[in-house]
């Protein structure tokens, strides 16, 4: 294993989770017993209430729930990165501060969507949560939800202003981009695609992981594809990314979780609901969905 796998905080395989519903509730059981899999699979850290969570629609005690539910499920057997981001700066201060004091072992804070804050604005957002929080910040940097980049002079500002800002999940598809950061931050700056289409070359430019959509109905695979990498194993590694391109691509063939919810509906993980604006999936994606699932050799 390289050195630059080893010393970082975080890398490998991990899953940005669904948060299962029924009948507009939170699915408590499906979401254990999805840590439970997820953690039997490999999965190397856990992410609830991210994007893939839909934080945006849960309230402040949903999303407090899901987050203790899935520290108390990991049981310290994986780390859990809680997703604790928001537009407002208040309110990412606070969910940081809750997923902390409940045991999370890293927080992720998403750029502030909507706002569209100046690259000083994005500086004072991650830094005023990274001052709250004993706990390693990971900053999530995703454009096309967010409208505004991350650029890597603001994220190499933060990392030498707060000591704890000791991670990014790079949302961009840019794989350049990793070789650019570790020539500014170093090679224990955890560095986490948020792209899993592009997740393979990410590690080649010198990336350690990924927060996976895919993962949650796939982790075993991903798992031992990261891990192939890790160890060398490039033919292996390369071979189960060719298989589970088709799968990448289906996961967004609407927006996500819709596509990756009905999958692990069609999987008997939990169901398809998701919370409006978010509704249920075309016919015709429904029948993308299916066919990478099968393609992949996941349909029993």
């Amino acid at each position: 294993m390289s050195p630059a796998i080893t010393d970082v905080l975080f890398s490998g395989s991990c899953t940005a989770l669904v948060t299962p519903f029924k009948d507009g509730q939170l699915d408590k059981d499906a979401f254990c017993n999805l840590v439970e899999w997820q953690i039997e699979s490999g999965t190397a850290a856990l992410v609830p209430v991210g994007t893939t969570g839909e934080s945006p629609t849960l309230s402040h005690e949903e999303h407090d729930i899901i987050v203790e539910l899935c520290i108390k499920q990991a049981s310290g057997r994986v780390p859990v990165i809680a997703g604790a981001g928001s537009n407002s700066t208040s309110e990412a201060m606070r969910l940081a501060k809750h997923a902390a004091g409940a045991g999370a072992d890293a927080v992720l804070i998403v750029s502030p969507y909507y706002n569209k804050p100046t690259q000083e604005g994005l500086y004072q957002h991650f830094s005023s949560v990274a001052k709250v929080v004993p706990v390693p910040v990971i900053v999530y940097d995703i454009p096309g939800r967010s409208i505004v980049h991350v650029a890597d002079e603001t994220l190499t500002r933060l990392a030498a202003d707060c000591p704890n800002v000791k991670g990014i999940k790079d949302a961009t598809a840019d794989v350049a981009r990793p070789t650019r950061l570790r020539n500014l931050l170093g090679a224990e700056f955890a560095q986490l695609s948020g792209e899993d289409a592009t997740a393979l070359p990410y590690l080649a430019a010198g990336g350690h992981g990924c927060i996976s959509v895919t993962a949650n109905i796939a982790p075993k695979l991903l798992s031992e594809m990261h891990q192939a990498w890790s160890t060398g194993d490039i033919v292996k590694a390369q071979s189960i990314n060719e298989r589970l391109m088709s799968l990448h691509d289906a996961m967004f063939c609407e927006a996500s979780p819709g596509p990756v919810k009905y999958a692990a509906k069609l999987l008997g993980l939990c169901g398809a609901e998701t919370r409006l604006p978010l509704c249920e999936i075309a016919p015709a994606s429904k029948a993308c969905v299916e066919s990478a699932l099968n393609r992949a050799g996941l349909m029993i």
